[in-house]
């Protein structure tokens, strides 16, 4: 008899074991309010969408109505010509969206959203590692000297993924000379700092390290691999919540938000998005995919998440007539 018990005590403590892992592993860490917004970027919706990116970022502000949005001062855009700094497109959709009141997280440095990731001027490859690096340090202290006074711009990303060194077109990483762009930032503003990285792929501790204020994940469920094609990230919400917690408790980072959200189709090596079908959008990002990833940023607890792909939505809506994607993230910003 007493070994009965004794077995049957040790079944009720595995069963209880089982069952707290189980709910921290699927558990709803959802925040009664979460902030939406969208990542815009010219130059991709313009020339690989080959949309009229002012049409269809209006769209954005009026249609879709976002109220946060996350924008970029593309280094080869503001200074194509070394010395004059160009920021009329950059002025548009700064005043348009501060017209709506939209809030605006404003990236800048040599590696900003979108493929190849490094946005350099073509003048600079001439030049040597320091002066290079002088000039950069140039032209952010332009671009947050203009914009610094705009109550709308709530605060500056510092690079995007610096820590990602496997992925796009870029120098090897100067860890330094990446403080040192922080320490610039912070001399000329009083707004937070962001620095983003991988969700998946990282421990997030060096980005929090980096001096910033704030920390950016991606958010991915989806990826394509060569050898094994899509694959589907297998982490729960809760992977991506104690990883936050922990993160908020052992490093100078108080905050973190999903700076990017997978809500655009991954295409494989050799294909475009503009020219991609519906049927093999669906692989990557059916409308199930979509709605699930908008769940899983909320139950992870995230409270500031920025959607992903919003150019390829309009694409979708005005030239594949499949308007779903679009309307679905319209929701978001009428509740």
């Amino acid at each position: 008899m007493y070994f009965i018990r004794r077995f049957l005590l040790r079944i009720i403590i595995l069963i209880i074991i089982v069952g707290i892992i189980a709910a921290i592993f699927f558990w709803d860490f959802s925040k009664p309010k979460v902030s939406w917004g969208v990542t815009f970027n010219q130059e991709y919706a313009q020339n690989d969408l080959g949309l009229d990116w002012q049409k269809a970022y209006l769209a954005i502000l009026d249609d879709l109505k976002v109220d946060h949005i996350r924008l970029s001062a593309y280094w080869d855009h503001i200074e194509a010509v070394k010395g004059t700094y160009d920021f009329k497109d950059l002025d548009f959709q700064v005043n348009e969206a501060s017209k709506r009141n939209v809030k605006i997280v404003m990236g800048v440095g040599m590696k900003l959203p979108r493929w190849p990731e490094c946005h350099s001027p073509s003048w600079i490859k001439v030049l040597d590692v320091k002066t290079v690096q002088q000039d950069q340090l140039n032209y952010i202290s332009e671009v947050v000297k203009r914009y610094d006074g705009n109550k709308n711009i709530t605060y500056w990303q510092a690079e995007n993924e610096p820590y990602v060194s496997f992925f796009g077109e870029c120098p090897s990483l100067d860890k330094d000379f990446l403080k040192q762009e922080v320490v610039l930032v912070r001399s000329l503003s009083h707004k937070p700092i962001m620095i983003t990285d991988s969700g998946e792929l990282s421990t997030w501790i060096p980005a929090s390290k980096t001096g910033g204020d704030i920390l950016g994940t991606t958010l991915y469920r989806v990826v394509y691999n060569q050898t094994f094609g899509y694959f589907n990230w297998f982490l729960p919400p809760s992977f991506y919540y104690i990883k936050t917690e922990l993160i908020k408790k052992f490093t100078p980072t108080k905050k973190v938000i999903v700076a990017e959200l997978q809500t655009e189709a991954w295409h494989k090596k050799g294909e475009n998005l503009r020219t991609m079908s519906i049927d093999t959008a669906f692989e990557s990002m059916s409308m199930k995919q979509f709605k699930g990833n908008i769940a899983f940023a909320k139950k992870a607890g995230f409270d500031e998440v920025y959607l992903w792909g919003v150019e390829w939505w309009y694409l979708m809506k005005e030239d594949k007539l499949y308007d779903s994607y679009w309307n679905t993230a319209k929701e978001l910003w009428k509740k």
